[in-house]
């Protein structure tokens, strides 16, 4: 797949792409995620001469520490398997390292990195203490057993336990890893280290987790969408959505546009997307939930609600809507797709997965004034809700819902209003150019501690 050419103005972003572009030309989503990232940063870096001085862009594009293992472990036939394991260390200027563990046959080098220096910036602009950083393995946890995933979460924490803590680094769950997997995780590093800290998030509530925590990144990106829509004139009121997904992060925000107004047209899976004209009420909603726990498909829909249509290998992007939120993974919206939504009349897309449109993607949804907000802030509910868990687990104290969700919805107006502010200031336009907002107001607080702590 050919790698859009970014138009990078800035001399020394320009010097810095180049080499980058020939150092990890094998590594198509980083530069992907890089190539973006500098197309936006020409505007503030022209007036920041002193970040070439100290290296700043070299750095910032370059992880701090990469960490490869092994994963040995036995299934129930008893027979010995051998996965990948990693972690990416990208950058802890602002604070330990935090992002997810993905696992998932998908994962590799190239995936963990983009997703990890995205991370940077998504917790950054969270205006949190925490750094930024990915890992996982090509490990697939469907069709596995509980003591299968036990056993290998234990052999992969085996090797992690050493490369993370609650100062250094506080690993999540990610695709693949849920609940069952981040306590097997966080389970045998109380064992092997005889400490209970808050080395990792996405805890039982039992042992150290947050309320909303689950909920996180739907009603996250949904609050984020409702400040775009207000910034507008407008509101979810009688707005029709079609999301992409049926995991948490789609159910979620399928609940909080329910509660906002809106109606809900579709949800998909691997194997297609269905469509519900009527809306995807709580109720609906309610047995996506349930069927989903059991790890049915998305086509389990049409047994209750046979007036809803299911479209096998599909996406939803053909379907005519107000507004589209991605919330499945990566490369969901290609260039093809971005033509259908704005023939279908869609005003407003908001990224609930990570990077899950295309550069070409977005750069057409923007020039036909698709209002547009890239993942690092609109999904950054999730991290945001983990950063407050660590801080409850170093208080030893637990917090409401109430007093959660409040939070929560502070942390993604203030990572609106900045982002819509800096554009304004940076990358003045008809549409409000989020996309460059938030990796402007993101890079300046990273390269500021970077310079300020000199060259590490």
């Amino acid at each position: 797949m050919a790698l859009k050419e970014f138009n990078v103005k800035n001399a020394y972003c320009k010097s810095v792409w180049e080499d980058v572009k020939v150092r990890y030309a094998d590594q198509e989503h980083f530069l992907q995620a890089a190539g973006l990232v500098l197309e936006t940063l020409s505007p503030v870096v022209d007036t920041m001469p002193e970040l070439e001085k100290t290296a700043v862009l070299e750095r910032f594009l370059e992880p701090e520490r990469i960490i490869m293992f092994r994963v040995p472990w036995t299934d129930d036939q008893g027979k010995p398997r051998v996965n990948r394991g990693f972690r990416v260390q990208f950058n802890s200027a602002l604070g330990p390292y935090k992002g997810g563990l993905r696992f998932s046959p998908e994962v590799n080098l190239d995936v963990l990195k983009f997703l990890g220096f995205e991370q940077v910036l998504k917790n950054s602009l969270t205006t949190l203490p925490m750094g930024g950083g990915k890992g996982g393995a090509d490990f697939d946890p469907h069709g596995k057993s509980d003591a299968e995933v036990m056993r290998f979460c234990q052999s992969f924490i085996t090797e992690l336990y050493r490369h993370i803590g609650a100062d250094t680094d506080v690993p999540a769950g990610d695709k693949g890893v849920g609940g069952r997997e981040v306590a097997y995780m966080f389970g045998q590093y109380k064992r092997i280290t005889n400490q209970f800290t808050g080395v990792l998030t996405g805890k039982g509530l039992d042992f150290g987790g947050s309320l909303i925590r689950t909920e996180a990144t739907g009603y996250g990106l949904i609050y984020f969408a409702q400040c775009m829509l207000k910034a507008a004139g407008t509101d979810f009121k009688g707005k029709t959505a079609i999301i992409s997904g049926d995991g948490n992060v789609a159910e979620y925000a399928c609940e909080k546009i329910n509660e906002f107004g809106g109606k809900v047209l579709t949800l998909s899976d691997s194997t297609g997307y269905i469509l519900d004209e009527d809306g995807i009420d709580a109720e609906k909603l309610a047995f996506v939930k349930q069927f989903r726990s059991e790890r049915k498909k998305i086509d389990t829909y049409l047994t209750k609600y046979p007036k809803a249509k299911f479209f096998k290998g599909e996406k939803p992007w053909g379907v005519k809507a107000d507004c589209a939120f991605p919330c499945a993974t990566q490369d969901e919206i290609f260039m093809e797709d971005a033509k259908k939504l704005v023939a279908n009349g869609v005003k407003l897309v908001a990224e609930g997965a990570n990077m899950p449109t295309r550069a070409d993607a977005i750069e057409f949804l923007q020039k036909n004034d698709v209002l547009f907000a890239p993942g690092k802030a609109a999904n950054a509910g999730g991290v945001a809700v983990s950063g407050l868990e660590m801080s409850q687990n170093s208080e030893r104290l637990s917090w409401t819902r109430e007093e959660v969700d409040e939070k929560l919805k502070r942390i993604m107006t203030n990572i609106h209003d900045n982002a819509y502010a800096t554009a304004k200031k940076y990358a003045p336009s008809k549409t409000v150019d989020y996309v460059s907002g938030a990796n402007i107001y993101g890079f300046l607080k990273v390269a500021r501690a970077m310079a300020a702590q000199g060259l590490v």
